[in-house]
């Protein structure tokens, strides 16, 4: 089905999808105009693109994503290092249903590629099934692993402008401009794209 995204503080910025690809990208008015049987998404904030999170087997290798029934045993905080490996083990299962949750969480953000390189199967199970792109090795440098990729100390990284024939692939802020998401982070995500599929929706 034919859509068209728009974010009510980027209305230049709306973006017509079809299947898992962008087929229009301009203002909201002309987007519609071409196209009356669209369906519509209406969002608050900005549209942008999708961001890299360059820290994959730290976030779904290295730490353990609580689920919330564990909450008396394990608290809510994830867990990385010791406390991770204690409670993974050499349990496949519990590995791969942590992936999931921290793919979840990471999609909550904005993510749609993750950095680094996973080896771990279950792991990466997770992240094709979600659809992130796995953009390989990144560049080193000093930093701490996030999910909120503002808040890990390194130059965040966007995915490239979305553009006509490129994958539909994006995310929805609910902030009024680039610079008050980089103040207040990327928590603020309320919609995440990908391949034409809404991943994430904020409730």
């Amino acid at each position: 089905m034919l859509t068209i995204h728009v974010a009510e503080a980027s209305p230049d910025l709306a973006v017509a999808v079809e299947r898992n690809t962008v087929v229009a990208v301009g203002p909201y008015e002309e987007l519609t105009a071409a196209r009356p049987q669209a369906r519509v998404r209406r969002w608050p904030g900005i549209l942008t693109p999708g961001l890299l999170n360059p820290y994959g087997p730290e976030l779904l290798e290295q730490t353990y994503h609580p689920d919330p029934r564990e909450a008396g045993e394990l608290g809510s905080e994830l867990l990385t290092g010791a406390a991770a490996q204690a409670v993974f083990g050499a349990d496949e299962a519990r590995r791969g249903a942590s992936a999931r949750r921290g793919v979840q969480r990471m999609l909550a953000h904005g993510t749609v590629a993750v950095g680094g390189q996973l080896r771990n199967r279950a792991v990466l199970d997770a992240v094709r099934r979600a659809g992130l792109v796995m953009a390989g090795r990144t560049e080193p440098g000093p930093g701490v692993p996030a999910l909120d990729p503002w808040a890990t100390g390194r130059p965040v990284v966007w995915m490239p402008r979305l553009a006509v024939g490129g994958p539909a692939r994006f995310a929805v802020f609910d902030v009024r401009n680039e610079a008050e998401l980089a103040e207040s982070g990327s928590a603020t995500c309320v919609a995440t794209v990908i391949d034409g599929r809404l991943v994430y929706r904020r409730r």
